[in-house]
C-alpha cells in the first residue's frame, strides 16, 4: 500500500502531466518508457513496430491524459493505450513478427556461475539459448488474445484485475486465457524437450 506522500506525489505528477509540463513528461519517459517499449517489442515482434506503438502511446498520453480519472492508475492506463495501439497495428496488418526476445520469461541461471562440471557448461548455455528461442516462437504463435494476457500477467507483472482493465475484458476471461496460454506454452515446450 502506498504512503500518503506517495499518493500525493502521484496525483501531483498526473496533474503536471495533464498540464503538459515538459519535465513531467521526461520523467514519465524515464519511469515507464523502457517497460512500454519492451511490451511493444514482445507484442509486435519487431523493434520498428514497437517504436511506432511506443510513440503512439506517448502521443496519446500527451493529448488524452485528461481521460485518466484515477491518478494511481497511470501505469495501467498507459499499458491499456499501448495494448490498443498494438491491436490497431495488427488489425492494419502492418507487421509480421519474426522473433520475440523473451529473456525476461526464462528464470535466471545464476547457478551456471557455480557450475561444478565446467565441461557441461557450454552444452547447458546452448540448451538454454535453444529453449529461449523456442519459447519466443511459442509465444509468438499464440493467438493475440492469449499472448497479450500472458505478456501482461507473466512478464509485466500486472494483476488479474489490472490486466482485465487494460484489455477491457472480465477477470474470468483473463484467468481463462492465461490458463490456456500457459498450458499451450508448457505443452509445446515439453514436445521440444523430448
Amino acid at each position: 500500500m502506498k504512503s500518503e506522500n506517495a499518493i500525493e506525489f502521484d496525483k501531483t505528477f498526473v496533474e503536471r502531466l495533464k498540464n503538459k509540463d515538459k519535465a513531467a513528461f521526461e520523467e514519465l519517459f524515464g519511469k515507464f518508457g523502457p517497460n512500454l517499449l519492451q511490451y511493444g517489442i514482445k507484442m509486435c515482434g519487431e523493434q520498428e513496430d514497437a517504436l511506432d506503438v511506443f510513440q503512439d502511446t506517448l502521443e496519446k498520453a500527451y493529448t488524452s491524459l485528461k481521460q485518466l480519472k484515477e491518478p494511481l492508475a497511470l501505469k495501467k492506463w498507459l499499458f491499456k493505450v499501448a495494448a490498443n495501439a498494438c491491436l490497431m497495428k495488427r488489425r492494419k496488418n502492418k507487421f509480421i513478427s519474426d522473433e520475440i526476445e523473451l529473456e525476461d520469461v526464462m528464470p535466471e541461471k545464476e547457478d551456471l556461475l557455480n557450475e561444478k562440471d565446467w565441461e557441461s557448461l557450454p552444452e547447458r548455455i546452448l540448451e538454454e539459448k535453444e529453449i529461449k528461442q523456442k519459447l519466443g516462437e511459442i509465444v509468438k504463435s499464440l493467438p493475440d488474445k492469449y499472448k497479450s494476457v500472458l505478456i501482461l500477467r507473466d512478464i509485466e507483472n500486472f494483476s488479474t484485475e489490472e490486466t482485465a482493465e487494460i484489455l477491457a475484458i472480465s477477470k474470468e476471461a483473463v484467468k481463462m486465457r492465461l490458463s490456456r496460454a500457459r498450458a499451450k506454452v508448457r505443452e509445446e515446450l515439453s514436445r521440444f524437450q523430448k
